[in-house]
């Protein structure tokens, strides 16, 4: 089963670096989705998820359905995202 990875970003300066940085640390056993809130997506599914994970600010991880506790008004680090197993095989 793989790692779901939820991005999502504002599309800006500030976010580019954590999408980055995602992709980059993300491994065969991470499926990564980008959500831009700046475009905003059809099925209104990135709202949805938004509201859900109650993210209230961006850049914003979620992993398996769960927001990362550095999103939680915190910064993305690459430590945080490597504890929740990004670029780890499963």
């Amino acid at each position: 089963m793989k790692r779901q990875i939820e991005v999502f970003t504002a599309g800006c300066p500030v976010c580019e670096p954590v999408v980055k940085l995602v992709k980059e640390m993300a491994c065969s056993s991470c499926e990564v989705t980008i959500y831009n809130l700046a475009e905003q997506c059809d099925t209104k599914e990135c709202i949805d998820k938004m509201k859900k994970y109650n993210i209230t600010s961006l850049p914003a991880v979620a992993v398996n359905g769960e927001l990362l506790s550095c999103c939680k008004g915190n910064e993305v680090s690459k430590e945080a995202l490597a504890a929740a197993g990004i670029g780890q095989t499963i």
